[in-house]
């Protein structure tokens, strides 16, 4: 008789944790998992699913707006938040619904609870223990909030997406994904938008040039933008609130939002109980095959900080189940995954930024165009769409694509197979293109610049 309960205890039912469970019962090993909120984690729940639902529901406001342009007429609209929610909500539970029935379908033991760890091979959960040959700790982040005077009184994304209404005027703090997206969002549905964020551009870490565009398009989409700017405090005042400014400036608005990044989920997991390593932002550093410093713990996820995407938790959870349960030694490539921000207009890269690329390839030859999509033509909107492709100069391989545009996730995947095949730049120029579309600039770009890393 196994001396264990189980073979693999998962403390977190995201996305990670729910894949590297399916698989690895459908290995044969006998496996659990404990959430103590709901099956399907940040994305599903919290996340990428609902937050996208409320994109689309934020550019309907505009699509009425430009067809007038196209000959409509189209009566006042008007737009009521609570059943947006309840159907966002509704949508919500059929997904959740649907990891319960895959998991217990694969013979996965499902446990309601925060779980922690008792000590080696031993997981608690609602005051019982359990003995697992394997633990896999795939319990995502969670958002942080600036630590200023009055931050308990800032909404986060969690809190925002259970509102029962929807403010007439936000001033949300950040410049990066999440920043970006509910600006968009809310603007569309009608709420006076700051955004506030301490760059001079938003999106760190994106390409240059893609950061000046989606800046520049957002502030055109009348978003008031605070760049440079710190925030200093905020207070209530009757039933608004005052977000004061390093700049002197009083921002009075009905719900602040704090969208300053997101904290590995370690705190309270009694990692320290087996000697798993945290490092200074509370993340679990893991080897390539996903193993944490103590043997019989894994990590996968946004938890580990590697590529917080959800694809590549998927991935990083399969991976983990192959290896481990099936015999078959496995490793996620983290190298040209494709990502996007869903703003309004939506970002979307894969592979190197113009100053990345200088650095690893040296000398590069970029081809950028920023131009007025077709669709704006009719409708008077003042809007430019990007596209920028960046190209080994030696090589000619292309190690990097962006672009800003409507649909911009939709025409980046396709994009994402040529560069994981290795495409050059005459790959692209031998290709037609779609005409008229956005997508068919990248292979109609003909004028490059040469950019090469500075002497230092």
């Amino acid at each position: 008789m196994d001396k264990y309960d189980f073979d693999l205890f998962v403390i977190g039912g995201g996305s990670g944790g729910v894949r590297a469970s399916r698989i690895a019962a459908g290995y044969g090993a006998r496996v659990a998992v404990a959430e103590e909120y709901r099956l399907g984690g940040t994305c599903v729940i919290r996340g990428c699913v609902p937050k996208k639902l409320l994109m689309y529901a934020s550019q309907f406001g505009k699509a009425f707006e430009d067809s007038k342009g196209f000959g409509w007429q189209v009566s006042e609209a008007s737009h009521n938040w609570e059943r947006l929610i309840r159907a966002k909500d509704t949508e919500i539970d059929r997904l959740q619904r649907v990891y319960e029935g895959l998991l217990r379908n694969a013979g996965v033991v499902v446990i309601n609870g925060k779980a922690t760890i008792a000590g080696a091979h031993e997981v608690c959960v609602n005051d019982v223990k359990f003995t697992a040959r394997h633990v896999l700790i795939a319990t995502g982040a969670t958002p942080e909030i600036p630590q200023i005077p009055g931050a308990e009184l800032m909404a986060t994304s969690n809190d925002v997406l259970d509102m029962e209404h929807a403010p007439e005027r936000i001033a949300i703090v950040g410049g990066g994904y999440i920043a970006c997206e509910f600006a968009g969002i809310f603007k569309g549905l009608g709420t006076k938008v700051w955004l506030v964020h301490r760059g001079s551009t938003l999106l760190r870490g994106f390409d240059g040039e893609v950061r000046e565009h989606i800046t520049g398009e957002m502030a055109a989409n009348d978003i008031e933008m605070r760049l440079a700017s710190t925030v200093v405090a905020v207070e209530r005042k009757r039933n608004a609130y005052l977000l004061y400014l390093g700049s002197g400036e009083i921002l009075e608005v009905d719900l602040v939002m704090a969208a300053t990044g997101r904290r590995p989920n370690t705190g309270g997991l009694g990692l320290e109980r087996v000697g798993v390593d945290v490092d200074a932002y509370g993340a679990i550093p893991v080897d390539s095959y996903s193993r944490t410093s103590c043997d019989h713990v894994y990590a996968v996820g946004d938890v580990t900080n590697r590529l917080n995407l959800t694809p590549v938790a998927i991935n990083e959870g399969h991976a983990f189940a192959d290896t481990v349960f099936g015999n078959m030694s496995r490793r996620t490539d983290h190298a040209g995954v494709p990502f996007a921000v869903f703003s309004q207009p939506q970002v979307a890269a894969v592979g190197l930024t113009e100053e990345k690329a200088r650095v690893m390839h040296g000398a590069i030859r970029v081809y950028s165009s920023v131009f007025r999509p077709m669709h704006a033509a009719l409708s008077g909107r003042n809007e430019r769409v990007m596209v920028k492709l960046i190209v080994d100069a030696a090589t000619e391989r292309i190690v990097g694509a962006h672009i800003v545009a409507p649909d911009a996730a939709e025409i980046i995947q396709g994009i994402a197979i040529a560069l994981k095949a290795g495409a050059t730049k005459a790959d692209f120029d031998a290709t037609l293109g779609v005409h008229p579309s956005v997508a068919e600039e990248f292979v109609t770009l003909r004028n490059g610049r040469n950019s090469t890393q500075p002497q230092s």
